[in-house]
């Protein structure tokens, strides 16, 4: 038996024994995924570990995604396998500047994605995701929203909701944002019938080229459902992996080579297993504050998305 499968099968034999929920964002390695209970977005995962029987939280992503599984199961312990495990977008606002920029527009609803730190949520009027952004917008009773962090994200939403105003800040994913107009063509030249599927957090100009623009679980599921043969997936390249393990008898390959995020490739198999040993991670603690205010954001995201 090789090494990696030897790791697995201990961590599935700890996870059992300490009571431990294993989460893994689609990002992650296939290793990971292979031994996780959940796996998916990060909104979905926070659902899943509020729901799982387990009191102990492993949650195999980054910091954001932890904070929100706390938020969502504060009597749990939530762990993060590998504390630099960030998210360059999430790190981009923090409640100060929020706080003043909400002074300029205070008849806008703020509109918070799901990527963005706990203590960002707890100013914010409503959260969302990258498939529930352009519903839950279109439900918010205000005609004026202040849509934080990803321009490229709120573009996309604004673009099919033209009846409503909305004030859009310079932020959002880098690793998205930096995929062009030429990758597209090149892409495209290279593999003239496979279809284009990419991410919102990817510019209006690679947006606006695609044949299907989604979150990433709808990105998979527009893929496995598709009659279609051939696909050029934009978003992180693991997501090609995946796709690959998943629809043997299909092709896939990525729009670009810089689509790798460093901070989705931080956490590591031996991380999570020194976590579950209790060697390593870091545990994520909230105070009783940040917890209730960063949740109403997030209760009224699943309000207006029932």
């Amino acid at each position: 038996m090789n090494t990696i499968a030897k790791i697995q099968d201990e961590i599935i034999r700890l996870k059992k024994e300490k009571d431990i929920c294993i989460l893994a964002h689609s990002y992650q390695a296939r290793e990971i995924l292979e031994v996780a209970d959940f796996t998916g977005d990060s909104y979905k995962l926070s659902v899943d570990a509020s729901k799982a029987p387990n009191q102990n939280i492993v949650m195999s992503g980054v910091r954001f995604m932890a904070e929100t599984c706390k938020i969502l199961s504060p009597e749990k312990h939530v762990y993060l396998p590998n504390p630099d495990a960030g998210c360059s977008m999430a790190d981009q606002m923090d409640r100060q500047l929020i706080s003043q920029v909400k002074k300029q527009y205070p008849d806008h609803t703020v509109v918070a994605y799901i990527n963005t730190t706990a203590e960002l949520k707890t100013i914010c009027d409503v959260c969302v995701t990258s498939s529930s952004a352009v519903d839950i917008c279109k439900k918010i009773e205000n005609d004026k929203i202040l849509f934080i962090p990803d321009c490229n994200l709120g573009d996309f939403v604004l673009k099919q909701i033209p009846e409503k105003e909305f004030k859009l800040l310079s932020g959002g994913c880098p690793i998205h944002a930096c995929v062009n107009k030429d990758d597209v063509k090149k892409a495209r030249s290279l593999y003239p019938d496979a279809l284009l599927l990419v991410h919102p957090e990817c510019t209006p100009e690679v947006c606006s080229q695609a044949d299907y623009v989604g979150s990433t679980s709808g990105i998979m599921q527009y893929a496995i459902n598709s009659e279609n043969k051939e696909f050029i997936i934009g978003t992180e390249i693991s997501i090609q992996e995946h796709l690959q393990y998943m629809c043997p008898d299909k092709t896939f390959h990525y729009l670009t080579n810089k689509l790798i995020c460093p901070n989705m490739r931080t956490t590591t198999l031996v991380d999570l297993y020194n976590c579950i040993k209790g060697e390593g991670g870091e545990e994520i603690l909230l105070d009783d504050e940040t917890i209730r205010d960063a949740k109403k954001c997030i209760d009224e995201m699943i309000r207006l998305g029932n």
